[in-house]
């Protein structure tokens, strides 16, 4: 029984991590239309494995951050040396997979290659650890938005209808008291909803909060009457 829970959590985020890497690998060859028209169309415009292994070599002349010396060096399994070029040359195959990437042939599955065609584009944030942490950060302060929307949402909708069934029942007392104690029950649902209930249910039930205050004051108004 613990496994499968154990498996069913898993599942999940292995999804969300599936649904990023594809994000990342769309943007970054949005980024490759993008440059191929720039500064290196030479190199981009129609790629070849040379074509790219040799931007590489100029992209990383240039003061390469200590993220893009640890991509290099994860898919060509040798460390960044400029008295080394000749041997980084004999490197050609290794980008092949993203030569055929820019071109739309495949769908690289290696995360060092995907990695590198970012360097080479110079697509932010990189590589896709950052860009990953990125998403779940921007997702989380989108979470938090939606449940304080809805709680408030929630809130006003309750003062409206209190104040709507005090204005048409003045003269009576007791059915305003009970609706007051609905209204009252709606708010402290609602509160318990927000510390309680996973965000991802929080809208549904919410939702359904508010029909069902909705529904009991008819109600009450079709007795009263």
């Amino acid at each position: 029984m613990k496994n499968e829970i154990k498996e069913s959590k898993e599942v999940p985020k292995k999804g969300k991590m599936n649904n990023t890497l594809e994000a990342y690998k769309k943007a970054i060859k949005i980024k490759y239309e993008i440059e191929k028209e720039g500064e290196y169309f030479d190199f981009l415009y129609s790629p070849s494995r040379g074509k790219l292994r040799d931007l590489c070599w100029l992209i990383f002349e240039d003061n390469p951050t200590k993220d893009d010396l640890n991509v290099f060096r994860n898919l060509l399994c040798l460390d960044f040396d400029h008295t080394q070029k000749n041997k980084f040359k004999d490197q050609k195959d290794k980008f092949r997979p993203i030569e055929t990437f820019f071109k739309g042939e495949t769908d690289p599955s290696n995360i060092d290659a995907i990695n590198l065609a970012a360097v080479i584009v110079d697509f932010q944030p990189r590589p896709f650890k950052k860009f990953n942490e990125k998403c779940r950060i921007e997702e989380a302060k989108q979470m938090k938005s939606v449940v304080k929307e809805v709680t408030v949402e929630i809130e006003n909708n309750g003062i409206e209808k209190k104040v709507l069934v005090e204005n048409e029942h003045e003269e009576s007392k007791e059915v305003p008291k009970k609706r007051n104690s609905l209204f009252d029950l709606a708010d402290e649902f609602s509160k318990k909803i927000v510390q309680k209930i996973q965000p991802e249910k929080i809208i549904m039930v919410a939702v359904g909060a508010v029909a069902l205050v909705s529904s009991a004051c008819v109600n009450l108004v079709k007795k009263k009457e």
